[in-house]
């Protein structure tokens, strides 16, 4: 039996063989096919990998609750008051047992100054427990302190620094924020941004930063902010206190019924809908059904171009069988049954598609290497055409992504190799003898 089945797959191979350049264009289609399937998914891998990760940086067991701009502006309306207060703060520490710490910000546009130099930077007013949070790490210097208070003083960021002090050691140095001057006690070491995620959080850029006390920003800042709208004295203005409240609860299990309580109670002291409570925990639930979606969605286009390949092998597999209907008469003349006339030809089509799939399975898997060779080959050409997100993102091959391309291309050699191959078991024998 085993003899008998090698003997059949040597045949299959002769005759293959004997037509190499239609072989291999048979072959080319289940190799783009599976070589699709594996790159897609890994691409959509590398993207979901990269946005989850984004999202449990943000903590499982936190609740992020943020300030927003009520749409729909009143005409008449000089100055907008919106967004969290301080007493929305109080309010939810001593109502909420279930948090064990809360780190509120206020955050700005700036322009600070120093020896000329005039930089724009987000001035971000925050407590001491803002640093861990976030993931920052002090370059030089120190981190804010309690005992700072209301006082002058400053931490950069990174590239703040730089652009403020391109040479000289900023730590002690004084700069202006707007009218206001300021000691430098600290610089942070350079932070990965991290890319907005659905329409909930948006992108963070941590190197253009300036970080204040909290009380100082009040003081020095306050909470009523005026800007031009055009030419004179025409001015608008808003009232924020908070930008944004991250709390983190002492437990993942209550953090879905901390959340409900409070914005049940930010709702009973806030009019209209000026703020948002986000549960990085339901975001990357989410993200995952995204993931399992956008893999489904990868797969069927993908199978597309299988099915288009397995037609194909079908148009190949026909012509093959009509070109030698001679030799199929003189099998089955020499005792060859309809089975062994059927086994020959899905043989044949098994090691074509076969043969498409393992290379496209090979091709699949250097994904990484290639994909990284034309990012740096595309940066080198021309280094502001790609988006941030592809300079960033690294492919990910799913295993299973690599079992199912195999098995679709062996899957599609059987579908559209069984009726050439019936066709040809199926023939008379003796009209077969006589065919030119």
């Amino acid at each position: 039996m085993t003899s008998a089945f090698w003997q059949t797959v040597q045949l299959g191979l002769k005759s293959i063989m004997l037509q190499k350049m239609r072989s291999i264009l048979a072959a080319l289609g289940i190799f783009i096919g599976t070589t699709t399937v594996i790159w897609l998914v890994a691409m959509g891998e590398g993207v979901s990998f990269q946005a989850q990760q984004q999202i449990m940086e943000l903590g499982a067991t936190n609740i992020i609750v943020r300030s927003i701009e009520p749409t729909g502006e009143d005409p008449n309306e000089r100055v907008k008051t919106y967004g969290l207060t301080r007493g929305d703060f109080s309010r939810i520490l001593s109502n909420v047992p279930t948090i064990t710490q809360a780190v509120p910000i206020r955050e700005l546009k700036r322009q600070v100054i120093h020896d000329g130099r005039i930089v724009d930077v987000n001035l971000v007013g925050c407590t001491t427990g803002h640093r861990e949070l976030n993931r920052l790490e002090v370059a030089r210097g120190r981190w804010l302190e309690e005992s700072d208070g209301a006082e002058n003083v400053i931490v950069l960021a990174d590239q703040t620094a730089k652009e403020l002090f391109p040479v000289d050691d900023p730590i002690g140095r004084n700069i202006r924020v707007e009218s206001d001057v300021y000691t430098v006690v600290g610089q942070m070491k350079p932070r990965t941004a991290s890319a907005a995620i659905g329409g909930s959080i948006e992108a963070r850029d941590y190197s253009m930063d300036a970080y204040i006390p909290l009380k100082t920003f009040r003081t020095r800042v306050g909470d009523q902010i005026m800007t031009r709208t055009g030419e004179g004295f025409n001015f608008k203005g808003e009232v924020v206190e908070l930008t944004q409240i991250t709390l983190t609860v002492d437990k993942v299990e209550h953090v879905d019924q901390t959340a409900s309580i409070i914005e049940k109670l930010l709702e009973d002291y806030h009019t209209g809908r000026d703020f948002a409570v986000v549960v990085p925990k339901e975001l990357l639930r989410q993200a995952e059904r995204t993931r399992a979606m956008f893999n489904a969605l990868l797969v069927v286009i993908a199978g597309i171009s299988l099915l288009v390949g397995g037609i194909g092998i079908m148009n190949i597999m026909l012509a093959t069988v009509t070109e030698r209907t001679r030799e199929i008469g003189v099998r089955r003349a020499l005792g060859a049954k309809r089975k062994d006339i059927i086994q020959q030809f899905l043989t044949e089509t098994l090691v074509l598609t076969g043969s498409g799939g393992l290379l496209g399975v090979c091709c699949g898997l250097l994904c990484g290497p290639i994909f990284r060779f034309g990012r740096w080959l595309i940066t080198l050409i021309s280094p502001d055409t790609l988006p941030p997100i592809v300079q960033t993102i690294e492919p990910r091959i799913a295993l299973w992504s690599v079992g199912l391309s195999v098995f679709i291309s062996l899957g599609v050699g059987l579908l559209f190799g069984l009726y050439p191959a019936r066709r040809a078991a199926m023939m008379n024998p003796i009209d077969a003898l006589r065919h030119e």
